[in-house]
C-alpha cells in the first residue's frame, strides 16, 4: 500500500466493501489518467476471482473473446472453450464459476467498462441481469467497476431509470492529485522541488499520476515542460486529442467548446458557448456540457447572488488549459522553448487563470488556513454589473457565520504589494460589492498571492487575512 499517495479515503472505503457482508457494487470514475485502475489493483493486489478491461474501438466479439481469454485464467478443468455468444451468456458462466469458489469474497474487476457498451451489444442489460438475478442476492461479491468516460458511469449505471436504479451500492470520483499530494508523490520519486516550482508545474499538468510519473526529478521544472511539451516526440505534445477522442465520441465537439472557454478566464454563458462554437441550440449540446463537467474539464457554476439562468460554463483542467495556450499550434520544438515564453503577456494571462484555478481546487486548504473548515460555506465568483470602472472578484467564500471572505488572487514571483492606486480599486470593489448584493454581512477583504503579501500601510489598513502558497499545500 506503500505505494499509493493519497487515495487514503478512498482506500479505506474499498477495504471497507470487501469486509462487507453483502454484496457490494462499486462505480469508480474519473478523467483519463488519473490512476483508477492503478488504485484498484494496488489496493487488492492483484487478486480478483475476475478481472477484465475494456478495448476501445473494438466490436463485440473481440470483446467476448476477450472476456474468454480471462475466463479461462480461472484455471478450472471444466470451462467452456470457445467464447460465448453474447453478454448474458458470457455473464451466466462467470455467476457459475464463481457459485464453485469458496474465497470469502469474490472480487470481479471490470475495468473500462464503458468501452464494453458497443452498440446493440446488449451489454447493459446483461450486466443488469448478473447483479439483480445473481450477485445481490448473495452476500459475498464485489463488483468494482471503471471507467474514464465519468458521464457514461453516471448516466448508465448512478442515474439508471432501468433495472440498475439504484443499484450501485458506491460511488468513487477519483480526483487528481492535490498539491500536497503531488510534493509527497514527487518527494517518493527522489524530487526535490521548492513549492515555487511545485505551484508552476501544477499550473501546467494538473496533479494527475501519469502526467506526474513523467517527471524526471534530476532534471528542473521548465527542463521537464520542454521535454514533455516541447520537443519532437515529447510524451504529452500529442497528448490533447488523444485524451479527448478516448473520452467522447464526436470529440471535435468537446474540444470546440474547451477552446472557446479558454479564451474567457471567468467563464462563459451558454449562449456565448453556442455564439463562439456554432453548436446546435438543442440537446446534443447540452449532452456535450454535462459530459465534459462530469469528466472533470469544465464547471457549471453560479456567480454571487445569481440564479439558474445565470450559470457560467469555466476551464478547470490545468493540462487542457496550458496545451491551448502554449502546444497547440506552437511551432517551438527546442530546448528552452517554455523559458522563453516566462514573462511574455500570454505567460502573465494564463498564470493568473491557472492560479485563479488551482486555488478554487484548493478551496478546502484555504478555509483550514482561515480557521473556517468546520463552518458551512457557499463558493463562487462575483462580477460588477454597475461599478465604472468594472469590478469582479476573484473568489467568494459566502460563510454561515455571517461573515463574507472577498479573496483576491494574484500570482506573482515576487510578494505582492498593493499600491496607493490598487488599494483605491480594492476599496471601490468592496463597496460596489456591498451595494450590489445588498448583504449585511461582514466582509473581509483576504489576499491570497504565490509569494505572499508585502506588508505597507495599505495592506495594514485594507486586508483581515492573507495567504502564500504554503497554504495550499495544506
Amino acid at each position: 500500500m506503500q505505494n499509493i499517495f493519497g487515495r487514503k479515503i478512498e482506500i479505506a472505503l474499498l477495504q471497507s466493501l470487501k469486509n462487507s457482508k453483502k454484496s457490494e457494487f462499486v462505480a469508480i470514475y474519473g478523467r483519463r489518467r488519473v490512476g483508477k485502475t492503478f488504485m484498484v489493483r494496488k489496493v487488492f493486489k492483484e487478486r480478483f476471482s475476475f478481472q477484465l478491461s475494456g478495448v476501445a474501438n473494438v466490436g463485440l466479439k473481440q470483446h467476448l473473446t476477450n472476456f474468454h481469454n480471462a475466463f479461462l485464467r480461472l484455471d478450472r478443468q471444466d470451462l467452456p472453450q470457445s467464447p460465448p455468444k453474447d453478454w448474458f451468456e458470457a455473464f451466466n458462466r462467470l455467476s457459475l464459476a464463481l457459485e464453485k469458489s469458496d474465497v470469502p469474497k469474490k472480487i470481479i474487476f471490470l475495468d473500462e467498462l464503458p468501452w464494453l457498451d458497443t452498440p446493440q451489444s446488449n451489454f447493459i442489460p446483461a450486466l443488469e441481469y448478473f447483479w439483480n438475478s445473481w450477485a445481490s442476492a448473495r452476500s459475498d461479491v464485489l463488483l468494482i467497476v471503471c471507467g474514464s468516460a465519468a458521464s457514461w458511469i453516471i448516466n448508465q449505471l448512478i442515474n439508471n431509470r432501468g433495472g440498475l436504479h439504484n443499484r450501485v451500492t458506491e460511488r468513487i470520483l477519483l480526483k487528481p492529485f492535490t498539491l500536497s499530494e503531488t510534493e509527497a508523490f514527487l518527494k517518493s520519486k527522489g524530487g526535490n522541488y521548492d513549492r515555487y516550482q511545485l505551484l508552476e508545474l501544477y499550473m501546467v499538468m494538473g496533479g494527475v499520476p501519469f502526467y506526474l510519473e513523467s517527471i524526471q526529478v534530476n532534471r528542473s521544472v521548465a527542463q521537464n515542460i520542454d521535454r514533455l511539451f516541447f520537443t519532437e516526440g515529447g510524451l504529452l505534445a500529442g497528448e490533447y486529442v488523444n485524451l479527448y477522442r478516448s473520452l467522447f465520441k464526436r470529440y471535435e465537439k468537446h474540444t470546440s467548446v474547451v477552446e472557446a472557454l479558454s479564451q474567457k478566464a471567468g467563464g462563459l454563458s451558454r449562449s456565448d458557448i453556442l455564439e463562439m462554437t456554432k453548436l446546435p441550440n438543442g440537446g446534443s449540446t447540452t449532452s456535450v456540457l454535462d459530459e465534459l463537467e462530469q469528466s472533470g474539464f469544465i464547471r457549471r457554476y453560479l456567480p454571487f447572488g445569481k440564479g439558474k439562468r445565470d450559470s457560467l460554463y469555466q476551464l478547470v483542467d490545468q493540462f487542457t488549459l496550458f496545451y491551448l495556450n502554449f502546444v497547440k499550434d506552437n511551432k517551438a520544438q527546442s530546448e528552452g522553448a517554455w523559458l522563453a515564453q516566462l514573462d511574455s503577456h500570454r505567460w502573465q494571462a494564463w498564470s493568473g487563470y491557472a492560479f485563479e484555478s488551482l486555488c478554487r481546487y484548493h478551496v478546502d486548504a484555504i478555509k483550514k488556513h482561515l480557521g473556517i473548515a468546520g463552518v458551512y460555506t457557499e463558493i463562487s465568483t462575483w462580477r460588477s454589473q454597475k461599478s465604472s470602472p468594472g469590478a469582479q472578484i476573484d473568489l467568494v467564500i459566502d460563510r454561515k457565520d455571517r461573515v463574507i471572505n472577498l479573496c483576491e488572487i494574484k500570482f506573482s514571483i515576487k510578494p505582492f504589494t498593493i499600491s496607493k492606486s490598487y488599494a483605491e480599486t480594492l476599496r471601490n470593489k468592496i463597496m460596489a460589492f456591498r451595494m450590489e448584493t445588498g448583504t449585511k454581512k461582514t466582509i473581509f477583504l483576504t489576499i491570497i498571492a504565490a509569494n505572499g503579501l508585502a506588508i505597507n500601510e495599505h495592506s495594514q489598513q485594507l486586508v483581515q487575512d492573507s495567504l502564500d502558497m504554503n497554504a495550499l499545500f495544506e
